[in-house]
């Protein structure tokens, strides 16, 4: 879907009004998608509803439904859960309560509603959409509205947005929640590794998935997990003995702990459930290994959420409010989906139905419908997990050779990419060489071929096991010809950013002055950037986006006990401004400044009168962001000296600079500044 154009849209929605809830289980993104909705809202000239605690705040009325305002969801994108509750509503399910409802909405001219929940919340609102002309039907008969007011509110727009941490709604690649819930497994599985590691254990954990298994596979696939159970794909009869052998194999080779993830809803073939205690029992039995339980439970849906979480929810919000307005009594209830990185809307109750096939299709034990009915997603998840995970000894060997180098900058993720390929190679039958320190290395004959193990345990391993440097090929190009020859490679896989890119062109270019150099090369971005083409994500620049928000938040809570006080951030990027763009979203920055948006004075005065208006509400804190090239002289020591001077006597300013070390210079900053806040105080 096009980008909307913003302009266009300003005072779109003036006369008309659209309400917001959050309904179901929590997931972290929704005060996200709550701001998003609101502030776009009164962007296009709509008033703007908060409807607390869900849909029983819908049937009660009264006080549970509010107007908005702007600085309403100021500063809570950063905020877990959702600020204006949810409750599961029976009385919403009965026609006495969607009645009630329909009068709340009617007596504050709402006819637009964002419902921000999973499958049976969407469900329960296009009922009441397709209800509602009937139902203002019965309030005039019953003489609480006029037949004047129904006239005027004949029909109710309908929009969703999936809130679930499962991400088990079909039709998004994800929903609201999912990647944070994925953060705090992630994080448990780390501490979990060098515990386990200190003592030699095996270790069982349970994730939350009761009827979708995302969660156990995704972080099973993102871990290296050495069994995975999840409700789509029941193991095969004699499974505990297959599992067992494997842990047993795993820790003869000298590894000293096992993780077996389990997805709550875990069945096997006869459907029959899996529990995480029947497995300990089986590894202690069989094996004696010492096995140890953690079941995760609500700690996946707490905490903040993630830069991912965070941008998804913005965008979804945004483009919910462009459905409503643009919506007609003839446009079907829609859900805003994400397909390809992009928002987009499909009916809502075609989704639903999908949804409802894949229960029916496990029901009825057809597990690989069930896995196809989940998603290219899901299923490409699942296939690579098998693939990756256990060993499987291709037929026969090949006669193709492939190496695989790192270039340029470190980013986080090269390590698993190595893996991949690595594993993969292996499982075809071809030989793999991995190569230390890049072109230079391949020029130096740092090359080693490596085996299915040697691998193991470098999927949580930041920077590069493999060095990386940014030589390029023209400085040693008569010698990495000449290895090229040695180890007959047949391919190169090249990981890494800019200097990949132009790497491979220069080998590209001098085939016709090398033969040896015929042969296939592949680049697989990394770089924390995100600056090179072809690609919506390159390998670290999640990672990066995650770290320079965590420290934006860190930030922004050391001066929770200052008044007036803007930060200015400094975030890397080169001349890309990806980092402190999606870092700006995901903070709800004041201001972000990049170098593919030039501003000039005139913009920075209109920044330091909008902060200066700030100060004069309660939220009385401002963020800058800046992209570390973003102008040739409006630097960041620029920028601090304007904002201090214009903001003298109405706040004050300090700097940031998230560079490479910002995780570790950030701590000796936050002290700093908590010592300034002490001293204001006092």
């Amino acid at each position: 879907m096009a980008a909307p154009d913003l302009e266009s849209l300003r005072m779109s929605g003036a006369g008309k009004a659209l309400a917001v809830l959050t309904s179901g289980g929590d997931a972290q993104g929704m005060n996200a998608a709550v701001r998003a909705v609101t502030r776009m809202g009164i962007y296009v000239g709509a008033k703007v509803f908060h409807v607390y605690e869900g849909y029983e705040g819908l049937v009660e009325g009264g006080d549970c439904i509010k107007q908005a305002n702007w600085l309403s969801v100021s500063n809570i994108i950063q905020l877990g859960g959702t600020i204006i509750g949810s409750a599961r509503c029976k009385a919403f399910t009965t026609h006495e309560g969607r009645l009630a409802a329909a009068h709340n909405l009617v007596q504050h001219g709402i006819t637009n509603l964002c419902v921000i929940g999973g499958d049976g919340s969407l469900t329960g609102a296009n009922i009441f959409r397709k209800e509602w002309s009937s139902l203002l039907e019965e309030l005039v008969k019953k003489e609480k509205v006029t037949e004047a007011v129904a006239a005027k509110y004949t029909h109710l727009n309908i929009v969703g947005l999936v809130g679930s941490i499962d991400n088990d709604f079909c039709g998004t690649d994800m929903t609201i929640g999912t990647d944070s819930a994925l953060h705090r497994i992630m994080e448990v599985i780390d501490a979990i590794t060098t515990t386990a590691q200190s003592h030699q254990r095996t270790f069982v954990l349970e994730v939350m998935g009761r009827h979708c298994g995302y969660l156990a596979l995704v972080s099973a696939l993102a871990s290296g997990a050495d069994w995975l159970l999840i409700p789509e794909c029941p193991p095969d009869e004699g499974w505990e003995d297959v599992m067992c052998s494997r842990l047993g194999e795993t820790r003869s080779r000298g590894s000293r702990l096992n993780i077996v993830i389990i997805a709550e809803g875990a069945i096997g073939r006869n459907g029959e459930p899996i529990t995480s205690n029947y497995v300990k029992d089986l590894v202690v039995q069989r094996l004696g290994f010492d096995t140890r339980i953690t079941v995760l439970g609500h700690v996946q849906r707490g905490g903040t959420p993630s830069a991912f979480d965070r941008v998804l929810s913005s965008k979804m919000g945004m483009e919910a409010v462009i459905a409503l307005m643009e919506a007609t009594p003839e446009t079907p209830a829609c859900v805003v989906s994400l397909s390809g990185n992009q928002s987009v809307r499909l009916p809502l109750m075609e989704c639903v139905q999908v949804t409802k096939d894949v229960q029916k299709a496990m029901e009825e034990k057809k597990f690989e419908e069930a896995i196809q009915l989940r998603g290219r997603s899901f299923e490409n998840n699942w296939n690579i997990y098998k693939l990756l995970s256990h060993r499987k000894q291709s037929e026969e060997k090949s006669n193709f050779s492939m190496a695989i180098l790192n270039v340029g900058a470190p980013a986080a993720g090269m390590n698993a990419a190595v893996r991949s390929a690595v594993r993969i190679g292996i499982s075809q039958g071809h030989k793999v060489f991995i190569v230390y320190d890049g072109f230079e290395g391949l020029s130096k004959g740092q090359i080693q071929e490596v085996g299915w193990h040697d691998v193991a345990g470098w999927l949580g391993r930041g920077g590069s096991m493999l060095g990386t440097k940014r030589t390029i090929p023209k400085t040693c190009l008569p010698q990495i010809v000449e290895n090229i020859r040695k180890y007959n490679i047949h391919a190169l896989l090249v990981i890494g950013g800019f200097e990949a890119y132009e790497g491979v062109l220069q080998l590209v270019e001098a085939r016709e002055q090398y033969e040896e150099l015929c042969i296939i090369m592949c680049v697989i971005p990394a770089t924390i950037s995100n600056n090179v083409p072809g690609t919506d994500f390159s390998i670290g620049s999640d990672t990066a986006v995650n770290a320079a928000m965590e420290s934006c938040d860190r930030i922004k809570q050391s001066a929770s006990g200052t008044k007036r006080r803007v930060f200015i951030v400094e975030t890397m990027g080169g001349y890309c401004g990806y980092l402190a763009t999606v870092t700006g979203i995901a903070v709800g920055a004041d201001a972000a400044y990049v170098y593919e948006d030039r501003f000039n004075i005139h913009d920075l005065k209109s920044n330091v009168d909008h902060l200066t208006d700030k100060m004069k509400t309660d939220i009385q804190r401002g963020l800058v962001l800046r992209n570390e090239k973003c102008h040739d002289y409006y630097t960041t020591e620029f920028l601090y000296n304007l904002y201090s001077a214009e903001g003298k006597g109405i706040f004050d300013c300090r700097t940031m600079c998230l560079d490479t070390y910002s995780k570790v210079a950030l701590l000796p900053h936050l002290i700093a500044i908590m010592e300034q806040n002490l001293e204001s105080s006092l």
